[in-house]
């Protein structure tokens, strides 16, 4: 059998489809105010993360004297603790790092706010001024890395995705309103899952993982993925705990549609110097939101073609007397 026909198959293909849990909760308490600010703010121009006190920031409201209510958005993570220390904000057992939120009315932006300290006590505890009358709301909390908001394109886009969550949150703000609202935020992202049934050699310093297509944003209004990349490779150094180790695994997350999609993936592990240690391709990878594919099988084969030895161990035999 040919390695090449051995790496096409990854052996053990096999799709194991888990939904992830949504984990992320939003609550809101409203208390009456008037007071309405005017700052003006370009798009695409960042805004200030809110810190220890939670302060307005990027607001383009109009000054018009439209009566406003004040919004405490408290968020709430995997057993529904309100936040009083880091990592309550959490899903998996990894803690949201970032939090956006943006304020819409007839299609404008009205504010925003982004919040990038999740040490802080009001990390996931944001405050708006909601003007009477309808609103989008738009939730982003992710840990992805290196995060860029453009308010042009209506994305956030990561050089590298991890788990993210997001809502299109509407509510109609009268002096009535109801002063306790629940959020839930999605997770809008997939994962593929890759185990190692062979053992990992000396000199493997990277894996790089490069699908066919990848997406590394989401459009906030909609939460499509967006921000294609073809043929782009995902790096991931290998640490040196991981020599001479089988079964490892490795977890790349991108952004997903709400309905099923396929892609093909490459993986390839590499020595520092660039040379191929041992690679293998998987076609028709299915992947969806909020769910896990994994596959397996060996990824260091060595030589052209597959050994073949007899195991000559005997089953167990049955013992008895007569």
């Amino acid at each position: 059998m040919k390695r090449a026909a051995q790496r096409a198959d990854f052996i053990n293909h096999s799709i194991h489809l888990s939904v992830m849990k949504k984990v992320l909760f939003i609550g809101a308490m409203i208390a009456l105010s008037t007071a309405c600010k005017t700052v003006i703010v370009e798009p695409d121009t960042p805004t200030q993360s809110q810190s220890q006190t939670p302060v307005e920031t990027g607001e383009i409201m109009p000054d018009d004297n439209t009566p406003t209510k004040k919004f405490t958005f408290t968020v709430k993570g995997d057993f529904g603790q309100d936040i009083k220390t880091k990592g309550y904000l959490n899903a998996d057992g990894k803690d949201m790092t970032d939090l956006w939120v943006l304020d819409y009315m007839d299609g404008t932006l009205v504010q925003q706010l982004h919040q990038s300290d999740n040490s802080a006590e009001d990390f996931g505890k944001p405050v708006m001024q909601l003007k009477y009358g309808a609103h989008h709301i738009y939730f982003v909390a992710s840990r992805g890395q290196n995060p860029v908001l453009s308010t042009t394109d209506k994305t956030v886009t990561f050089s590298k995705v991890l788990d993210t969550f997001w809502q299109d949150y509407e509510v109609n703000v009268v002096n009535t309103s109801n002063g306790n609202r629940a959020v839930t935020l999605d997770r809008v992202v997939t994962r593929l899952k890759l185990t190692f049934t062979d053992a990992i050699p000396e000199g493997t310093a990277t894996f790089n993982t490069t699908p066919d297509t990848w997406y590394y944003g989401i459009n906030y209004q909609t939460g499509a993925p967006c921000a294609a990349k073809t043929s782009t490779a995902v790096v991931v150094d290998v640490p040196s705990n991981m020599i001479g180790s089988a079964g490892e695994t490795l977890n790349l997350y991108g952004f997903s549609t709400a309905s099923e999609w396929t892609t093909n993936v490459t993986v390839a592990a590499k020595k520092s110097s660039g040379d191929v240690l041992g690679s293998a391709t998987i076609n028709g990878v299915k992947l969806l939101r909020n769910r896990t594919t994994e596959y397996s099988g060996a990824l260091f084969l060595q030589g052209g073609e597959v050994g073949l030895t007899l195991n000559t161990d005997w089953t167990t035999p049955v013992i008895g007397t007569w």
